[in-house]
């Protein structure tokens, strides 16, 4: 009796391969529209929830400082930041107290410092309180607004309210925020797509290369458009004004986005399966220099360690195309053709997968340090919280990809170990041995008695079986137990690529979490930076006034009493002083003199003498000029008689 032919040992590899998935392919397309409803349902909700972007640039000061009082109009207005700050034609709207534009100059950099904004106020301002409202870019490309008041000669009631400039436009920033979402996301279609086109070399996923190409050079000229709206705070009208548009095109944010432009159209005609040295370096530099255009005008262009910083986000963003974007076209050639996607494809992206991961973790580590700046920040700034989220997503990621790995191994593994088989059972062993390779059982030809297999032959042939079925046995974890070699169940290629198809699907899911909290986070302001910003908030919120008490003791009798100042607001800029003496019965005691410096001895400024005038029972001053922050001595000599004085000193903080 005949043997019928061992399907498993016929045909190629990838035929079988493809004869066992079959089952798979039938619900790939209704699988595959699947996918694409959850993930549009997943990116609508995080775009849904994803707010404006917070300022990157901190006020570390103003001078005159926000609720101050001056005896008469100050020459300009200074602002300092924790960054240098780009500025616009209306960076200033200054408003007097019945709510009318006051005309002021042309805003400018305060002595070359790009980190300073500053703006000239006219003489004949007159009296009141005075409204203030600012709006500048930080050097990261996002913009920084907010609002001071002051007041000349005295306090007044006053109608002015925030320009709504400061605020910003919802509608502007939102379409902005949303362009940036599909700027990322088509930069890793596009990256990710070649990348894994050209390491495995399967075309079933070459059609994301067109969707990436065109989501990109659509988010670029949205931005583009957008630029202007959302740095002036403007709405979407504006988009389209060509002075707004000019300004962007000069500004260094829109001089990115026009370079990306014209790389995109570069690589419209450039050859992605060509081939040699020149093509390979052409090809690296251009994808270096697209993601180069986001470090340009992100957090890494600002803050401490540029250099490093850019290095940093441009390998940080290449991995990522390569890895969440290869992701994408693994999953749609899984689910359009499996059968044109050979084991030795999907372990090589494997291996390049790995490598990007490793990437991302050492750029993650150090951009995350550059960011935070201390580890209070993590639960302390919106910067932080975003971080732990993306940590666990990223995590959630890692365990993805292990999985992916493991089905990768195993559908690797099943086919090798069948051509192996194949080619050991094939091999020629006498007569019996053709007769096999034919189709014709040696066991029937061993019955009929017309084969010449001998008995050495037919212990050979059981012999290779044996082996065979222990390792498919020892792969399927059951041990070397008799079974058929056809691998069934865990070792049917088609089960494997249906577990590879639904981790793939996990991974990209969170890939798209990931992808998304990344972009949050470059519209977020740094936990460096909020924590600087959060001081100098602290520092603005100390009480206007600052008291200092200083015991004196001239020596003689009812030499003895001490000396109560009051300097208004101690900080930088104009101060009043108001001082008065006690006696020993520590009632008002009157002095024949009172003299008050202050000095600066790290800066070597000073002393600085306050001018104090006698009115009659306690001593003033309003011409004290202090000019820069610190420390600073303040030395009080104190003259009771003719010939009985004393200097005592006292250190103050001026903010």
């Amino acid at each position: 009796m005949e043997r019928p032919p061992r399907p498993y040992l016929t045909g190629t590899p990838e035929a079988r391969i493809r004869r066992r998935d079959v089952g798979g392919q039938r619900n790939g397309g209704r699988a595959g529209r699947a996918a694409a409803l959850l993930g549009t349902v997943v990116l609508l909700i995080l775009f849904g929830s994803a707010g404006s972007a917070f300022a990157h640039a901190a006020l570390k000061g103003a001078d005159p400082v926000d609720g101050t009082v001056v005896k008469k109009a100050p020459a300009a207005i200074t602002l300092t930041f924790t960054e240098s700050v780009g500025l616009l034609d209306d960076s200033f709207r200054v408003l007097d107290p019945e709510n009318r534009r006051v005309h002021i100059g042309e805003p400018q950099h305060a002595g070359g410092r790009s980190e300073t904004a500053r703006v000239t106020l006219p003489d004949d301002m007159g009296t009141g309180t005075f409204t203030v409202g600012w709006r500048v870019v930080s050097a990261d490309s996002h913009p920084v607004s907010g609002a001071l008041t002051f007041s000349i000669g005295k306090p007044s009631a006053t109608t002015a309210v925030i320009p709504t400039q400061a605020a910003g436009d919802t509608a502007s920033t939102t379409l902005y925020d949303i362009a940036r979402y599909f700027a990322y996301g088509g930069l890793a279609l596009l990256l990710g797509t070649m990348v894994f086109s050209l390491v495995t070399g399967v075309e079933a996923a070459r059609g994301l290369l067109v969707t990436g190409w065109w989501t990109l050079i659509a988010s670029t000229v949205a931005l583009l458009l957008l630029r202007g709206p959302y740095e002036r705070g403007g709405g979407p009208a504006a988009a389209f004004d060509p002075s707004v548009l000019a300004e962007t095109a000069t500004s260094r944010p829109g001089v990115a986005l026009l370079v990306r432009l014209v790389l995109l159209a570069g690589a419209a005609f450039f050859p992605v399966r060509a081939g040699g040295r020149w093509w390979t370096a052409g090809g690296g530099l251009l994808t270096v220099a697209l993601a180069g255009t986001w470090a340009a005008a992100e957090h890494a262009s600002a803050g401490i360690q540029v250099p490093v910083a850019m290095v940093s986000a441009v390998l940080h963003l290449l991995a990522m195309a390569a890895w969440l974007g290869g992701l994408t076209a693994l999953l749609t050639a899984l689910y359009r053709a499996p059968e044109d996607l050979p084991a030795s494809a999907v372990t090589r992206f494997s291996r390049l997968a790995l490598t990007a991961v490793a990437v991302l973790v050492v750029t993650g580590v150090y951009q995350s340090w550059r960011g935070l700046g201390s580890l209070d920040a993590l639960t302390t700034t919106p910067y932080g919280r975003l971080l732990v989220a993306k940590l666990i997503a990223v995590l959630l990621l890692l365990a993805g990809a292990t999985y992916s790995r493991r089905w990768t191994a195993r559908l690797a593994a099943p086919v090798e170990r069948r051509a192996d088989v194949r080619e050991r059972v094939l091999e020629p062993v006498g007569a019996a041995a053709d007769a096999e390779v034919s189709g014709t059982s040696t066991s029937a030809d061993a019955d009929s008695g017309t084969g010449t297999e001998s008995g050495a032959e037919t212990a050979t042939d059981a012999e290779t079986a044996t082996d065979t079925e222990t390792d498919a046995d020892a792969d399927a974890g059951t041990g070397p137990h008799p079974r058929p070699l056809a691998p069934t169940g865990g070792g049917d290629p088609g089960a494997y690529r249906r577990g590879l198809r639904r981790s793939v699907l996990a991974e990209v899911f969170v890939g798209i979490v990931v992808l998304v909290i990344t972009t949050l986070l470059t519209g977020t302001q740094p936990g460096r930076a909020a924590t600087e910003a959060a001081a100098s908030a602290a520092e603005a919120a100390r009480p206007m006034a600052s008291t200092t008490v200083i015991p004196f003791d001239v020596g003689t009798p009812g030499g003895r009493g001490k000396i109560q100042i009051e300097l208004t607001p101690g900080r930088v800029g104009e101060n009043s002083v108001q001082a008065v003496t006690f006696g020993p019965d520590g009632g008002l005691a009157s002095v024949p003199e009172l003299r008050l410096t202050f000095t600066l001895e790290k800066q070597d400024i000073g002393p600085l003498d306050a001018k104090l005038t006698d009115r009659g029972g306690y001593w003033t001053s309003d011409t004290l000029n202090l000019p820069l922050p610190g420390t600073w001595t303040m030395k009080a000599t104190v003259r009771t008689t003719d010939i009985d004085q004393i200097t005592v000193s006292r250190t103050v903080r001026i903010g």
